[in-house]
C-alpha cells in the first residue's frame, strides 16, 4: 500500500530551486533514506514534507490525499510527524516533558511516555533531567521519542546521524526495526551512505534537487552511488535501480 506519493514536487528557497521536479513513492512498512551531499535539497524536502515550506508545484499526497498545501500543524493530525536536523528540544524542560510537547496533538495509536521508554530504557531514569544536560545522541533519542508520541503513519527524520559518534549512531538505529514494526513508516535523511545503506529498504539520492539514483541497497554498487552522490559523470545502471535527472 502506498503511504506517501510525491509527484513532480518543486520547492523554491527564495530563488534557488531546492528541490526540482521530485518524484516518490513510499510504501507503508518501509523505511526509505534519502541521500546526498550538503546542499542537495534533502532537508528542505523533508520540510516540504512537513508543511514548513510550501511547495512551488507539484503535489503531496498521504494515503491518497492531497495535503500539498495543508497547514503544518494539521499535518500532525494527518499523521505525520518531524524529527528536525538539530534535534530542536527545550532545553529548559526536563526529558518528559520534552516528550510530552509531542502528544499535543497526538493520534490513538501504540505510543506512549511508557513505550518509548521501552524502546530508549535510559530515559525513565532520567525523566526529570534538564534537556540541557544531555548528550547529543541522547537528544537525538528524545527528539524522536517525542516525534512518536504523536503516533504518526509517517515519521521524517532530518541528518539522524549529523554531529554524533559512528557507536551513538549504530544505538540509534538499532531501535529503528522496533519502531517499523509498530506500525510506522520511517522516510530518513541522511549523510552518512553506509549507514543509510544497512538499514533502509530502498534508497534515493538527490543531486541539485533531482532524483539521480534510486533502488534497493542490495541493487547498488558503490561506484553507482558515488558517482550519483558526487555528481560524477552520469550514475550507472544496474539492476532494479531506477535513474533519473528529471
Amino acid at each position: 500500500m502506498t503511504l506517501l506519493s510525491i509527484s513532480d514536487l518543486t520547492v523554491h528557497h527564495g530563488q534557488l530551486r531546492a528541490v526540482d521536479g521530485l518524484n516518490l513513492d513510499l510504501e507503508k512498512g518501509e523505511v526509505l533514506a534519502i541521500i546526498g551531499a550538503n546542499g542537495a535539497g534533502k532537508s528542505t524536502l523533508l520540510r516540504a514534507l512537513a508543511g514548513l515550506n510550501p511547495p512551488t508545484s507539484g503535489s503531496i499526497r498521504l494515503c491518497g490525499r492531497d495535503i500539498t498545501r495543508l497547514p503544518a500543524y494539521k499535518r500532525v493530525s494527518e499523521g505525520i510527524a518531524l524529527v528536525p536536523e538539530g534535534r530542536r528540544l527545550f532545553h529548559s524542560l526536563t526529558v518528559e516533558e520534552n516528550l510530552l510537547t509531542g502528544a499535543y496533538r497526538r493520534r490513538p495509536g501504540p505510543w506512549t511516555v511508557t513505550r518509548v521508554y521501552e524502546l530508549f530504557p535510559w530515559m525513565s531514569d532520567r525523566r526529570r533531567q534538564n534537556a540541557s544536560q544531555l548528550s547529543g545522541g541522547e537528544q537525538q533519542s528524545v527528539a524522536i521519542g517525542r516525534a512518536l508520541l504523536a503516533n504518526p503513519d509517517l515519521l521524517l527524520i532530518d541528518e539522524l546521524s549529523l554531529g554524533l559518534a559512528p557507536v551513538i549512531v549504530r544505538r540509534i538505529y538499532e531501535v529503528l526495526p522496533g519502531i517499523v514494526g509498530a506500525g510506522t513508516t520511517a522516510l530518513i535523511v541522511e549523510q552518512d551512505v553506509s549507514q543509510a545503506m544497512r538499514v533502509a529498504d530502498r534508497v534515493h539520492c538527490l543531486l541539485e534537487g533531482r532524483s539521480v539514483l534510486e533502488g534497493r541497497p542490495r541493487d547498488l554498487t558503490a561506484e553507482q552511488v558515488e558517482h550519483a552522490y558526487f555528481g560524477i559523470g552520469q550514475a550507472l545502471p544496474a539492476g532494479s535501480a531506477r535513474e533519473g535527472h528529471d
